[in-house]
């Protein structure tokens, strides 16, 4: 009787399948590591590029990295002047009867409200933050940082995960794009675990200066761009600037509270049909494999994200996957579509002081850990990542 009991018991754990490696490490997130990297960006104020603030910022990311085992850490150098006047966009068209298309492609719908980028430091009562955020750019020289988990098996080739860590306003960038950083810096942690293996490279990228005009993004590109896929030194299996085969920006991933109300207040709360935005530029040389890859994502989404949906959109704009959308398949993800709701005056906190940790709660964090679950789940299916 023992030897029927062993073998039987034997036969069940042969039988026990595996465990599904992206339910695994989506499970790794956790809410309240993506909440302290989000306040621990905000010491450093709005980051705004060309400062004191900014460069402690890049520090601390790269240690923080580097902590996480992803410490392969590079730094980009570039060159950057003075900053561009900020355009303030119209509550509405001139034309009432003419339909308005914002940057992008993406026509404006519904309750619009003015929204531009707040330049008044008195308009931060926080004394603190005000002192922090008060030293301004000074032209020069800029850096931008990011570290690599190499492929196994084709270490040639790579997805950019990115977002921004610079930020303006005389707030706080939480959001914009605290939200965003934490985001990549949480993937980079996990993907960094040494049970992790991945078939194709992954590169985690922090931009810098993208709230001037994607400056930090466009500099990688004219720097790295024909660097696609050398091997360097010939024969050492090693490639610096891996075949790019599609790059994924984050940028504001936290508020989605609907259109603003006829009296232009917006809510204060997440609304319920609160979603996850992928887009990609329906216009770029890329289109088609841009929308693939949007589509990725949506599926990872739909597998593995614990509360927010995921909606694929067609006119990705203003953000550092512009520079890359015409030599690469590139998509953004976000809380809801830049150009036709961000850049009609539904996120109050855009550039403004209010941008602040303390202004979000744990509905609006929780969508962003759900952004989160969505490019790490997408990102582990494309790059084949496997456990040890």
């Amino acid at each position: 009787m023992g030897l029927v009991i062993f073998l039987l018991s034997t036969s069940a754990i042969a039988q026990t399948p595996a465990p599904d490696p992206i339910r695994v490490l989506t499970k790794r997130l956790d809410l309240e590591k993506y909440k302290a990297t989000i306040k621990g960006l905000t010491r450093f104020g709005d980051r705004r590029q060309g400062t004191a603030r900014n460069r402690a910022a890049l520090d601390w990311i790269e240690a923080r990295l580097k902590s996480y085992g992803c410490a392969n850490t590079e730094r980009l150098t570039y060159t950057f002047g003075a900053e561009p006047t900020h355009y303030v966009a119209p509550a509405k068209p001139n034309d009432s009867d003419a339909p308005h298309f914002n940057v992008g492609g993406a026509r404006a719908r519904g309750i619009s409200r003015p929204t531009g980028v707040n330049t008044d430091p008195n308009a931060q009562p926080d004394a603190r933050i005000r002192a922090l955020d008060t030293p301004p750019a000074v032209p020069g020289e800029r850096q931008e940082v990011w570290c690599t988990k190499i492929g196994a098996i084709h270490p040639g080739e790579m997805y950019i995960v990115s977002a921004h860590m610079d930020g303006i306003g005389w707030g706080e960038a939480a959001n914009d794009d605290g939200s965003g950083t934490a985001l990549v810096m949480e993937l980079a942690r996990i993907f960094s675990s040494p049970d992790v293996q991945t078939d194709r490279s992954i590169r985690f990228a922090l931009w810098n200066n993208e709230e001037t005009g994607l400056n930090g993004a466009q500099a990688y590109v004219a720097q790295r761009q024909a660097l696609q896929g050398i091997e360097s030194p010939a024969g050492s299996g090693r490639y610096p600037e891996p075949k790019w085969l599609g790059m994924i920006q984050h940028d504001m991933m936290m508020f989605d509270h609907g259109m603003p109300r006829a009296d232009g207040s917006v809510s204060k709360t997440q609304r319920p049909e609160a979603d996850v935005n992928v887009e990609f530029q329906v216009e770029s040389k890329f289109a088609a494999e841009s929308e693939k890859l949007a589509w990725a994502l949506q599926d990872g989404n739909e597998h593995y994200a614990t509360d927010y949906p995921a909606a694929v959109g067609r006119h990705m704009t203003n953000t550092d996957s512009t520079p890359f959308k015409d030599i690469a398949p590139a998509v953004s993800v976000r809380e809801n579509e830049r150009g036709a709701q961000v850049g009609n005056g539904w996120d109050p906190q855009w550039h403004q002081p209010t941008d602040l940790y303390a202004t979000y709660d744990d509905k609006d964090f929780l969508l962003g850990l759900n952004a989160a679950q969505t490019t790490l789940a997408a990102t582990a299916h494309l790059a084949g990542a496997t456990l040890k």
